[in-house]
């Protein structure tokens, strides 16, 4: 019996040395192995918001642009650069004095045209007309004379006082003046055919447009704005002489714009109509300017060294001070998410396909698998793996990699 107890004993003792020494061999492992200094940062709450900048154009959507509508002289300008215009307002004259000899050589083109075609549809001019009149008139006095004369003779030769000669003469010279003057009534009311009147009276609509483009064009000599807007250029002075079609001056309204905007290939994905978007224009820092996406891109082009999608974007508070044809950046927010677990992005890896991070529990590092959800730039949002309050490691102080189960000691940012 006393040797079972012995043994015994001795069981407990060794039991006790070994727990002892797991104790040693455990203090002397955590007091020899390295700890890191690491940044942390506790698991919070934040809105995040997902962006894409890029550059892009402003550009009209109401323009107007008053061109030369012949070539002439600048006479007067009513307005200058920046000058705010009503609907109706004088913009600019040209000289009216070539416009007024065009209207006025038009229209004695129509008019000669048009008598032309009344004449012939009334089968001649006065003179002409005359001149049938006085001609047939001729010709039923000598068609009358010629049947007198047939009549006498008839009445002779009954009486065997004229031959068969004689009379057949006269009945000849009847017939030769009713043809004539058959002829001359078939031509005064057949003086012109069909193609002819065709022909003149393509020349009247002919001169018809010609006056009217002569009318058009004395009436662009006073031009005014067709809407209220802005003059934004004036690229002519006061008796400059320009070319048909040159440009006078350009009005537009400043509170209806749109912005063309150029986004890189891989980004074209995210980008959706009726996305927010806010414009910066350099020359005017400090402010911005909102809009949203009217039309993604629905292609790739070639724009100098990149393939981008052409994007429009409408600005909704234009307020007349963003000038059409600058350059500006524009930012898409194209995801934002409220209220919702997040860290800085510094604090996500990613081997693979898997986002992991490095928690501090009890001193050390334990790395832990997470799902993301919207990840900018700045930080990320953590849909699983984490809860609120969660230390998590950034970086060490000193460029040491960090790895799992390394002690750690964090200091917070």
């Amino acid at each position: 019996m006393a040797q079972k107890t012995q043994g015994l004993n001795r069981g407990w003792v060794w039991a006790i040395a070994a727990v002892v020494a797991a104790f040693v061999v455990y203090f002397v492992y955590n007091s020899t192995r390295p700890t890191v200094a690491v940044t942390a940062v506790k698991v919070t709450r934040s809105d995040i918001v997902s962006t894409v900048p890029t550059n892009g154009v402003v550009v009209l959507t109401r323009e107007f642009q008053a061109h030369a509508a012949a070539p002439g002289v600048v006479d007067q300008l009513f307005v200058k650069v920046g000058d705010m215009v009503s609907a109706g307002q004088r913009l600019v004259e040209m000289d009216a004095s070539d416009a007024r000899n065009r209207v006025a050589t038009a229209r004695a083109t129509l008019q000669g045209a048009e008598l032309g075609l009344k004449n012939m549809e009334g089968g001649g001019s006065q003179d002409e007309q005359l001149a049938d009149r006085n001609n047939i008139a001729a010709a039923q006095s000598d068609e009358q004379q010629a049947a007198t004369s047939l009549a006498a003779l008839q009445k002779l030769q009954a009486q065997g006082a004229a031959s068969a000669n004689e009379v057949a003469a006269a009945q000849q010279k009847l017939s030769q003046a009713q043809m004539r003057l058959s002829q001359l009534q078939s031509h005064r009311t057949q003086r012109y055919g069909s193609g002819d009147l065709a022909s003149q009276r393509a020349m009247v609509a002919q001169a018809q447009a010609g006056l009217a483009a002569a009318e058009t064009a004395y009436a662009d000599v006073d031009i005014r704005a067709p809407f209220a807007g802005t003059v934004y250029t004036i690229p002519v002075t006061r008796y400059d002489f320009v070319q048909d079609g040159a440009l006078l001056l350009a009005v537009a309204d400043l509170t209806k714009l749109q912005v063309k905007a150029y986004f890189d290939e891989p980004e074209i994905g995210k980008l959706q109509a009726g996305q927010p978007v806010t414009i910066a224009w350099a020359a005017k820092p400090g402010l911005a300017w909102h809009g949203h996406i009217l039309k993604a891109p629905t292609t790739v082009t070639t724009y100098g060294t990149r393939n981008v999608g052409e994007c429009l974007i409408t600005v909704d508070d234009a307020r007349g001070d963003l000038l059409p044809n600058t350059n500006v950046t524009v930012t898409v927010t194209t995801q934002k998410r409220t209220d919702v677990l997040s860290l800085p992005r510094e604090a996500l890896h990613t081997q693979g396909t898997n986002d992991y991070v490095f928690r501090i529990i009890n001193g050390a590092l334990v790395k832990t698998p997470v799902v993301t959800g919207v990840v900018n730039l700045v930080q990320f949002e953590i849909v699983s793996g984490l809860k609120e309050g969660d230390v998590v490691a950034l970086h060490s102080t000193d460029g040491a990699e960090l790895k799992d189960g390394v002690r750690a000691t964090a200091q917070f940012q």
